[in-house]
């Protein structure tokens, strides 16, 4: 008879020991991520060398192509440079004029209207020969892919090397009026466009294939495109209302 009592108590210290924890001991720790404000930096990011080329407020620093003032089809709105609508294949177009850039590494958020088409050029170069940015600079295609009103070529297509590099968007593409991010990465030993997490285009510039692309097709009427390996940084008025936040440049 003590035996089986024993044996009793053994057993029910056992399931005692496997059986679940009490609830104090088994919570979980919620995680929970600090957002960043618009227009700022992180310290991790101001160590790794990146700089805003906007605050969201004042728009120092940026002027017309070949001019010395911020234009009037242009403004500040909720945090983002935003481009009026009122430019055209020739004038419209700023630069953000105190430095330029050769390797680097660029980011920025974006938004278009319906059916708009601009884009964001680097290595521009400024002189009174040249009407235009994109005379000179080569292109990260911004652009209303799922309501632009003509068929695209897929050279013209959002996040293409404009002209250059035909780009891979599937799966990545948001209707107009939505915010996208985007990302340049450029350096002789190589360069990518990224859409909203995805790589889009990869090339080496300066390669037989990018010299190829170069001297063929659209840029034979503009003989020092992409020609210049520094440069200034530019955002497009194409004649569609378009929003730019979140401009951020590192040097590579």
């Amino acid at each position: 008879m003590k035996n089986t009592k024993l044996a009793w108590i053994v057993l029910a210290g056992l399931a005692w020991s496997c059986g679940p924890k009490p609830a104090e001991e088994s919570k979980e720790v919620e995680v929970v991520e600090e957002a960043v404000p618009d227009n700022s930096l992180t310290e991790e990011e101001k160590s790794e060398g990146w700089m805003l080329l906007f605050d969201g407020e004042d728009p120092a620093g940026w002027r017309a192509f070949n001019g010395d003032s911020f234009p009037e089809g242009w403004t500040v709105e909720d945090g983002a440079l935003k481009a009026l609508g009122k430019g055209g294949d020739i004038g419209g177009d700023i630069v953000f004029g105190p430095m330029e850039f050769e390797e680097f590494e660029m980011e920025w958020d974006w938004k278009i209207s319906p059916g708009g088409n601009s884009g964001v050029l680097y290595h521009v170069v400024e002189g009174p020969q040249y009407e235009a940015p994109y005379e000179t600079g080569p292109e990260y295609q911004v652009i209303d892919q799922l309501g632009f009103p003509d068929p695209l070529e897929k050279w013209q297509s959002i996040g293409a090397d404009y002209a250059m590099t035909e780009p891979d968007y599937e799966g990545v593409v948001k209707p107009a009026g939505e915010w996208n991010h985007s990302k340049i990465i450029f350096s002789e030993e190589g360069a990518s466009y990224w859409l909203n997490g995805k790589k889009t285009v990869e090339f080496i510039p300066y390669s037989e294939e990018w010299t190829a692309a170069r001297n063929s097709g659209k840029w034979n009427d503009f003989p020092d495109y992409a020609m210049s390996k520094t440069g200034l940084i530019s955002l497009q008025d194409h004649g569609a209302v378009t929003w730019f936040k979140n401009i951020k440049i590192r040097k590579l």
